[in-house]
């Protein structure tokens, strides 16, 4: 299945801002990067909210070029194991 997962992270202690976007069909773990992606969309993974000096990740979901996008918003402080290593597997 293609996805495309883009990432923007902003917030944090200096405010600086990074974005990196994955195109699953190309990488060779695809299927534990497609996992990771349903299963944050299955995860209800708090408020969103920020916290001062913490990130704030927001995802954009396509599953194709020419598709509409889902969004996701998660929180530094919501993140659990899946959803920290889909970021950073994104924004490396």
């Amino acid at each position: 299945m293609l996805l495309i997962v883009t990432v923007t992270r902003s917030g944090g202690f200096a405010g600086l801002v990074a974005q990196g976007s994955l195109d699953t069909s190309s990488e060779p773990d695809s299927e534990q990067l497609e996992a990771a992606v349903q299963a944050l969309a299955d995860a209800d993974l708090g408020t969103g909210q920020p916290q001062p000096d913490r990130y704030v990740y927001r995802l954009e979901v396509r599953p194709a070029p020419d598709r509409d996008a889902t969004h996701h918003t998660v929180a530094e402080q919501d993140l659990d194991e899946s959803t920290a290593w889909l970021l950073e597997r994104i924004l490396s």
